[in-house]
Order: structure tokens, then sequence, then C-alpha cells
């Protein structure tokens, strides 16, 4: 099943079955989307990303970093990543999601996505230090791209695109029954800035 955003209602669940995902569309104007950004760009303490896969370690193309309230420590793929202390231009965009949504997030977890060749595998975000069946939001900076789910029994799938300056929370059972991914393409070639803001408990 293929969504399209021309019409994006954040009441309407875009799951058929056993999860919640609601997709805002842009949450801000297209020059506050490129400033923050050209900010989070610069202002960011990225790092390749690193993850141990059967035993081998890999380091990824994409870059990564981990902001929170406090010196929150996160470990997926075998790999732990520690906090850093929220920046400003975070802080400022950590308090939109959160008035937008009506939820209260501790932690942002960032990706760089240099062009659309970088991408991101089938994965839940089910690790045991995020709240569970909480809410986590993926806010979207820079180019478009598409995002995909998979239900991990039916092997379903839904798919949108995500526009820049735009805001997409997964809750509920979605992490339980469903895989979500970044695809790679070769028809981006602009970066990409992702943030999921979470829960750690």
């Amino acid at each position: 099943m293929e969504l399209f955003n021309e019409q994006a209602d954040p009441a309407i669940n875009l799951l058929p079955y056993e999860g919640i995902v609601n997709y805002y569309g842009p949450v801000m104007s297209m020059q506050d989307a490129q400033h923050y950004f050209d900010a989070l760009l610069k202002a960011i303490e990225w790092r390749n990303d690193e993850a141990v896969i059967f035993g081998r370690h890999l380091i990824t193309k994409r870059k990564a970093a981990w902001y929170g309230d406090a010196d929150y420590s996160y470990t997926y793929s075998k790999v732990t990543k520690h906090a850093l202390p929220w920046t400003p231009e975070l802080a400022e965009l950590k308090a939109l999601v959160e008035r937008t949504t009506g939820e209260i997030f501790n932690s942002c977890l960032l990706n760089l996505y240099h062009t659309g060749e970088e991408g991101m595998a089938w994965h839940s975000d089910d690790e045991l230090m995020l709240e569970k069946n909480g809410a986590i939001a993926s806010l979207s900076l820079g180019a478009a791209r598409k995002f995909s789910f998979r239900h991990k029994k039916t092997k379903q799938t839904v798919s949108l695109v995500l526009d820049p300056g735009s805001l997409l929370v997964m809750k509920g059972s979605t992490q339980t029954h469903w895989h979500h991914r970044l695809p790679p393409t070769k028809r981006v070639h602009e970066p990409r800035i992702n943030l999921t803001f979470r829960k750690m408990v």
C-alpha cells in the first residue's frame, strides 16, 4: 500500500492494524526547516554510526548523534551511545514536537544521510530502555525520502514520503508488530537529517 501526503491528517492511523502511526505533514515553514537543517548540520557532534552484525564491527557512512535530558545510555546493534546535553536548536525543536503531539520526550537520536544511497534497514525501536508502547516522534529535515512499514507476520507494507519539516509519530504496539525502514534510492542526491524524539525509562 502506498500513501500520498497531499492531505496529511494526524487523526488518521496509517497502519491497518496492530499499531498507531500518525503523520502531521510539515509542522514548520520551508524557511524554518532549512534554518534548522543548516544549524544542526554545523552544531551537532556527528559521528559515523557503528553496529555489530553477525560478529562483525561495521562503520556506516550514515552519521548519528544522541542527545537528552541526562547522560542516558542507549544500546542498539550491540553499540552503546551516551547522550549529550541539548543544543539550543534541539531544545526548540523538542518544544515544537511536544506542543504538536502532546507527548513529553527526554532524548533524541539524530541521523544524517548524506545522499539517498544511505538508508536504514528493516528494524523496530523496541529496546528495553525505551518506554514500552511509548510515542516516538520522527522529525524530517532536508531531502524528502520514502519511509516504509512492514508487518512482522503478514508482511503487509505501508509507505509514505516524509517531506522536509514534517512530523510522523509511532506509538501503541507499532514497535511490537511492525518493522520500519528508510529504503535507499539513487534518485535523491541531497542530504537529510532525521530526529527521533524518544522517552527513556
